[in-house]
């Protein structure tokens, strides 16, 4: 781009542009006002004698007032006023205002050429005491090693020596080596930067990226032009496209201030010009024309033309542009930066719907625009215009509104922080009246279009006129608190952290005012309150959550305050976690009423006021979500202080006016139905509090243990004797989406408590009763009883018995609620409560299986609790004795009886099972599952236990329940997969082995339930293979004759069998499909295997082929196949 940029100025003649003002010469005749032309050829050091070239001074010799004058002329007045102002500028002082136009603060380069620059607590103005004007401040203090700004520092470096920045080390530290700040460091201290050259203001140079293993050297040719400290355009032979300047513009940037006294400077190229004669001015131009003869000639001829031509429009202009004469009066001064790769960056952002990272970096960019604030760079406002636009030109927002859908969360976030930022700059207190002006018309039109999205939550009402004024003392008049704290965030954002802290003060105080006002009207009606049991009074407006973020505001400003500087404070890294910030206790600026506190004490304080204020849970999903990612932000910046003793005394302080504070603290005694909950806030709190004062921290965490929404009902209550300053409510439900998180950090809450008190008896009693009062969630309780029960059996110590107890009275509760209810865990709970009663002991065991009615269903009494109870495992981890096993025993098989009399069908086999080893108990049981079979008892449930009792050795009996659950099932003629033939062929295989007596009785149970041919048919031959009566019955004795099929009780079964077959075969016939036609021969040739089991069995089956090709000749490929195998 060098090249092409050269290229196309040499080309054509451009419009006159900030770069290139007009600069016109005096006639030949007048006086050379700048000194002898000879003077101009030096390089930077040619400034006459009496101004010390940079690195020269004596140490610690002050800087020359030539230099102390030209640096500020450098930087607050374009170079054109200077011309316009003086008659006569000597050459020197023109040499040094040029020198001292380039920018000299790296800070600036880094925040031009990367995202991620973060300011430590010196950062919050471009340098120097906070308040200062740009011209009071220095430039910061260089890195060891690195060279000083120029003039700014005593010393200077030596021509080649390499600065230490790029180790990170220093205070412009820009972490992530692929980052363009890294890597420009990176190519400058590996000696990349070349052929460096300032004419006037305009600064060039090469810079060579190394070759690699896969890439070659190559060179770019990078130009910089600047005015007055600030870089107005760049190029770059790379064709970077970004937001952000290139690695090769920032190596060249920083050459130029690290090694000012390396680069050759020349005044502007019109200076030059106007010292040459006629002949040297024709030299030259042809020296320059044949150098580039290609490119220029044809616009060198064209120009000549227009000159020669005394009409020609070039003639009419006094003077000729110059790119290197600096800026006109009327240009503006700002930074350069690309507006149409900030609009691209952004629509491309947004086009990915806040996921892949370009959430990340859309926050990047607001946190750029705060950045540059902060150093008080116009473009920040410039930069948050042009995304805004983006914002409000984003599609989605049509299609959202046509489908009248929300946009999503990390969408409604972003815009969030877009809100957040416009307000800073509103309230920006030396923004003027007309800009300020500009600005609301501007954001009112925004505001007016159809697809501007509105505000979720309670809060358009509420939101500040943000054209106020900003007070000039302390809030005397409680103005709204969300606007005074945006103040606070204003001044902090445009570099007045003097000024933000004063104004913070000032609304603390005011805080504590009106929390004094609060506790004095709680006092008044603290008994009628407390009688009720619920009060109407709330804040409307909750601080935690709200747009505006004023407690996390006001935290930031006071903490950067007692930030410690160190020199590396500019944390850089996209690749490692940073640091924990570390904080010092830094005294309150005179004039406080409380001398001896600290900013750091203040933070605290304020962070807590806000959390514990009470406040009603606003309307809708993502504010909601909103109050709980605030108050996590919050706590988690709280966690990073380390509490000392002053620090807790705040920390104790604060708690007790919250536990004290009424309805206007959400620790108070009464507090409204609708309040958001506390359980994370006294989270913090508690583990906070525990090593200093457990009785308080236990008392806090105790009151905030409560949910009223799930708990009272709302009550309209009596408000007419209340202060005028109150809030009041009116009732209303409004659905809690984030209700499942609140309870999960009561939950949480809870459990740390448990954890806590383990060992203590008195303190888990009193947690145990807050649980079983406040705590509505089965799951949740259920896994409070898991945490417990895992803390009080660690595996490398021994039990806590009194934590066991109370996990086990916690699984006793759950099971209680979760017993007339669904629910899918329920199994898993049933089973983890035998456990934890295994370990609380045997006594616990005897417990549930006495009282099992009113904890477990009697299938859950039988198959888990009763069967875990006696099981060996049970007894070897109890160490039991026989008269504790007995007692177990006993009651199980209690419990049985019982189960298996209220619910035989599923508790039948299971109550058989535990009873075994008693005689009397196992014969209850076979009567209760008799009794029932008559009952509302499935055919399955009969042959499973009819086969547990074949299994036991009493055939007889299976026999029994076999023939019940027969005379329960129906099997149709085309039912030849379903899963009771197993059950079914069992049966007939039982009867048979009994003898001929017991098959005759069940033949005619097995014609009138079974109708598939192929099962009866399957039954026979099993009959015929083998003699009856071999299970070797006591008493009875095996013929061992083989049964016919002629006679009873097989004869029966065979007609069946054939009738099956017969009304099948019509069956399948009526719906049959050639493609069936195959699998419909094999069943015939099934069939005449049982037709041809009697003497004239072959002529009913010649007889039954006959009837049916009768039937169905209209089918004669069928009837044809018919032929072919049975004739």
């Amino acid at each position: 781009m060098a090249d092409g940029g050269e290229q196309e100025e040499l080309l054509s003649p451009s419009p006159v542009s900030p770069a290139k003002r007009l600069c016109s010469w005096p006639s030949p005749q007048a006086h050379h006002p700048r000194g002898s032309p000879g003077a101009a050829g030096g390089g930077a050091g040619g400034v006459g004698s009496s101004c010390l070239i940079l690195g020269a001074r004596p140490h610690l010799q002050p800087e020359s007032l030539l230099d102390c004058a030209a640096k500020t002329v450098a930087e607050k007045w374009a170079y054109e006023r200077v011309e316009e102002r003086f008659e006569r500028i000597p050459e020197p002082v023109q040499r040094r205002i040029v020198y001292w136009s380039f920018p000299r603060n790296e800070r600036e380069i880094c925040m031009y050429s990367s995202f991620q620059y973060r300011g430590g607590p010196g950062a919050s103005a471009a340098g120097g005491a906070a308040g200062a004007s740009p011209a009071e401040e220095g430039p910061p203090p260089p890195p060891p090693g690195a060279a000083a700004p120029a003039g700014s520092a005593p010393g200077g470096v030596a021509a080649g020596a390499s600065p230490g920045l790029g180790a990170g080390a220093g205070a412009v530290g820009c972490g992530g080596e692929g980052l363009p700040f890294r890597r420009g460091i990176r190519l400058l201290d590996s000696g990349s930067v070349e052929n460096v050259l300032q004419v006037g203001f305009h600064l060039s140079g090469t810079v060579t990226e190394l070759a690699t293993a896969s890439e070659p050297a190559v060179t770019y040719k990078v130009a910089i032009s600047f005015d007055r400290c600030k870089i107005t355009s760049v190029t770059c032979g790379c064709g970077n496209k970004d937001i952000f300047y290139c690695a090769h513009v920032v190596a060249l940037s920083l050459y130029r201030i690290r090694k000012p006294d390396q680069v050759k400077l020349r005044l502007p190229i019109s200076e030059t010009l106007f010292q040459m004669n006629r002949d040297q001015l024709q030299k030259f131009i042809q020296y320059l024309i044949t150098a580039h003869h290609t490119e220029v000639l044809p616009t060198a001829q064209k120009l000549a033309d227009e000159i020669l031509s005394s009409n020609s429009e070039i003639n009419q202009v006094n003077g000729a542009p110059d790119p290197t004469a600096g800026a006109s009066i009327d240009d503006e001064n700002c930074w350069h930066l690309d507006e149409e790769q900030v609009k691209e960056q952004v629509k491309l952002f947004l086009s990915q719907g806040g996921y892949c990272g370009s959430g990340k970096q859309l926050s990047s960019m607001f946190a750029k625009v705060r950045e540059m604030l902060r150093m008080r760079d116009s473009n920040g406002a410039r930069m948050l215009t042009l995304i805004t636009e983006q914002f409000m030109a984003d599609p989605r927002l049509t299609l959202w509104r046509q489908q009248g859908t929300n946009m999503t969360d990390k969408c409604r976030q972003l815009w969030d922080e877009l809100g957040a930022l416009w307000v800073c700059i509103i309230l920006n207190p030396h923004c003027k009246l007309e800009e300020k002006s500009c600005w609301l018309q501007q954001l009112q039109k925004w505001s007016d279009l159809d697809v501007c999205p509105l505000e979720d939550g309670n809060y358009g009402h509420e939101l500040p006129n943000i054209t106020n004024a900003l007070p000039q003392n302390a809030i005397h008049s409680p103005e709204h608190v969300p606007t005074a704290c945006a103040r606070v965030d204003a001044l902090r954002s445009h570099g007045y952290p003097k000024e933000a802290l004063r104004l913070t003060v000032a609304i603390i105080n005011t805080l504590r005012l009106q929390q004094q006002r609060q506790l004095e009207i709680y006092k008044h009606q603290k008994k009628e309150l407390l009688q009720r049991g619920t009060t109407t009074i709330t804040n409307l407006e909750g601080w935690v959550g709200h747009p505006l973020d004023p407690i996390g505001c006001l935290f930031l400003t006071l903490t950067e305050a007692c930030r410690l500087n160190d020199d590396g404070y500019l944390e850089m890294s996209d690749m490692n976690e940073s640091r924990p910030p570390v904080y010092q206790h830094v005294p309150v600026a005179a004039g406080s009423p409380n001398s001896s506190e600290s900013y750091l004490s203040l933070a605290l304080e304020v962070a807590l006021m806000g959390l514990g204020q009470q406040r009603v849970m606003p309307e809708g999903l993502y504010t909601q979500d909103k109050v709980c990612r605030n108050e996590e932000q919050l706590l988690s910046q709280l966690q990073e202080l380390q509490l000392d003793d002053e620090l807790v005394q705040t920390l104790q302080k604060q708690c007790i006016l919250l536990l004290e504070g009424g309805p206007f603290s959400g620790l108070g005694e009464v507090i409204h139905r609708e309040s958001v909950p506390m359980h994370t806030f006294a989270k913090y709190l508690f583990s906070a509090l525990l090593p200093h004062d457990p009785d308080l921290s236990y008392k806090l965490a105790l009151r905030a243990m409560r949910l009223p929404v799930l708990e009272n009902s709302a009550s309209a209550g009596d408000t007419s004797h209340l202060h005028h300053t109150v809030s009041v409510v009116p009732s209303r439900y409004p659905r809690w989406f984030t209700l499942g998180h609140l309870e999960s950090q009561q939950c949480e809450l809870a459990s740390t408590m448990l954890t806590a008190a383990k060992g203590d008896t008195l303190r888990l009693r009193t947690i145990l009763e807050a649980i079983q009062k406040h705590i509505h969630s089965s799951s949740l309780i259920f896994k409070l009883a898991q945490d417990a029960f895992k803390i009080a059996t660690p595996t490398d110590s021994s039990t806590d018995s009194t934590l066991l107890s109370v996990a086990l009275e916690l699984g006793l509760q759950v099971m209680r609620m979760t017993l007339s209810t669904l629910n899918w865990r329920r199994r898993e709970m049933v089973r983890w409560l035998v456990t934890c009663a295994t370990e609380v002991g045997v006594r616990a065991l005897v417990s549930i299986l006495q009282s099992w009615y009113t904890l477990f269903t009697p299938t859950e009494a039988t198959s888990i609790v009763a069967a875990t109870a006696v099981s060996h495992t049970t007894i070897l981890r109890l160490s039991l004795d026989y008269p504790q096993r007995e007692e177990l025993a006993s009651c199980a098989r209690t419990l049985a009886l019982q189960c298996a009399m209220k619910d035989p069908q599923s508790c039948a086999l299971s109550a058989l099972t535990l009873c075994e080893k008693d005689h009397i108990a196992f014969e209850a049981a076979y009567q209760i599952a008799i009794d029932a079979a008559a009952g509302g008892m499935t055919h399955s449930q009969l042959f499973t236990i009819a086969r547990y009792m074949e299994l036991r050795g009493y055939p007889l009996r299976a026999f029994k329940l076999a023939s019940l659950a027969m005379s329960h099932l129906n099997l149709a003629y085309n039912q030849d997969t379903h899963p009771a033939i197993n059950d079914v062929l069992w049966a007939c295989a039982l009867s048979h082995s009994l003898g001929k007596n017991e098959l005759a009785a069940l033949i005619p149970l097995v014609v009138k339930s079974v109708h598939c041919a192929t099962v009866l048919s399957d039954i026979l031959r099993r009959c015929t293979v083998t003699a009856p009566g071999l299970a070797g019955i006591p008493g009875r004795r095996s013929s061992g004759k083989l049964m016919s099929t002629d006679k009873a009780p097989l004869r029966q079964l065979l007609d069946a069998t054939i009738n099956a077959y017969i009304n099948t075969t019509h069956s399948r016939l009526t719906h049959i499909s050639p493609r069936h036609y195959g699998e419909f021969i094999e069943f015939l040739s099934k069939a005449r295997e049982t037709f041809l089991l009697p003497q004239d069995g072959h002529l009913q089956f010649a007889q039954f082929i006959d009837n049916l090709k009768q039937i169905y000749k209209g089918k004669k490929k069928l009837m044809l196949l018919v032929r072919e195998r049975f004739g």
